[in-house]
Order: structure tokens, then sequence, then C-alpha cells
């Protein structure tokens, strides 16, 4: 099993409607990608200045599943989102 972490920093300015259609984009891959193992995701709650605004925990059967994964056309619209929104994004992909 290989689990995917990502964090998000948005962007100043980055309003509510955008974050509501990022969440819509997030929620719909799920069932429009068979690879997708598990898939969690939400909005920082502390908002300490370690924080990061947004994460995003998904598992997958293996690397290979993960990749056909980040190519599938579902998920790379809701990547442009999250590129158009974020100032830093960051990323770790560990075994289990």
């Amino acid at each position: 099993m290989l689990k995917h972490v990502v964090f998000m920093k948005f962007r100043s300015g980055t309003s509510e409607a955008d974050l509501t259609r990022l969440e819509k984009g997030l929620a719909a891959l799920p069932g429009k990608i068979p690879e997708i193992k598990s898939f969690e995701f939400g909005r920082d709650t502390l908002h300490t200045e370690r924080s990061y605004d947004f994460a995003l925990v998904s598992a997958f059967d293996d690397l290979e599943s993960m990749k056909r994964y980040q190519v599938h056309p579902d998920h790379v619209v809701v990547l442009q989102i999250v590129r158009e929104l974020c100032e830093s994004i960051l990323a770790v992909d560990f075994n289990l």
C-alpha cells in the first residue's frame, strides 16, 4: 500500500468559492478513478504559523497505481485547480 500525502498553502486572496470548487473536484475523484483505495482531505483547523491550509491523504495499491492516478484526465483537471490556488505544495509518498 502506498500513501500519498499532500499539503497545500493557498495564495492570498483565495476565496471561499475557490475552496468549494477545489473540494467538489476532489470529492468526485474516488468515483472516477478506480486506482484510489482511500481518499481524505480537509482544511486546517489550527491556523498556526507552521500550518498549511489544506491536506490530502490518499492510498493506492502500489506506485504504478498512483502513477496512473496522476495522469488520469479527471485528476489533471483538479491538479490544475490546485496549482492555480496554491503558492506552495508539499508531498510525501511512503509505503506501508
